[in-house]
């Protein structure tokens, strides 16, 4: 169901999605330029409802800031702010009634997942696991030695650039931690079966860790 998410200084447009029974929610920190109706996210997120947890898709810029952000690109780099927007949002899911027992795990793309383990860091007691996919979490710079979130990193096999800046992250990470690299896939994970597999990967990593 669409909701709104309320905010330190600004009402954020959200999804969400909560199975019978589910024991987790999963929310979803989107990349640059992205929102919470890209079918790339809403496609893993479909899959992890699958898995009995629950969803929540979510803007991390108001519309005026995306308006802004069309014309200069600057706000979806800001990751300090992107980062921010999570820890509030974390914050809301945990103080509504029927929210608040759910354990907490962050899915990042591409800077969103910077965003994701500078909350992480931030929310060692909260966030449960971290997912990144085709993310740049060498952007988190000195927040990844202070994550304690199991964080897994998924990349695309053809992804070269990509793949040194997540083993590099990886080097810093000083919590339990994985690298999987998708044979075959680029950066968007557009070729076939390729997000189908970072979906299961996913699904699995969260439920391990807030099953």
């Amino acid at each position: 169901m669409e909701i709104e998410i309320q905010v330190k200084e600004a009402a954020l447009r959200g999804i969400l999605s909560i199975p019978e029974g589910a024991s987790g929610i999963i929310l979803f920190a989107h990349g640059s330029g992205s929102s919470r109706l890209s079918p790339r996210n809403q496609f893993v997120a479909h899959v992890l409802e699958e898995k009995n947890l629950g969803i929540l898709l979510f803007d991390l810029l108001t519309h005026e800031e995306e308006k802004v952000d069309l014309v200069t690109s600057e706000i979806r780099f800001d990751i300090d702010h992107l980062a921010k927007r999570l820890v509030e949002t974390t914050d809301w899911v945990l103080a509504q009634e029927k929210l608040k027992s759910l354990k907490v795990g962050y899915f990042g793309s591409s800077t969103g997942a910077a965003a994701a383990l500078k909350a992480a860091a931030q929310k060692p007691k909260e966030v449960y696991a971290v997912v990144s996919r085709g993310g740049r979490p060498d952007l988190a710079d000195e927040a990844l030695q202070k994550v304690e979130s199991p964080t897994l990193l998924i990349v695309g096999g053809d992804d070269t650039e990509v793949i040194e800046l997540n083993k590099t992250a990886l080097e810093k990470l000083q919590c339990e931690k994985k690298l999987e690299i998708v044979k075959g896939a680029t950066h968007l994970f557009e070729e076939p079966g390729t997000l189908e597999e970072v979906a299961q990967k996913a699904a699995d990593w969260f439920s391990r860790h807030l099953g």
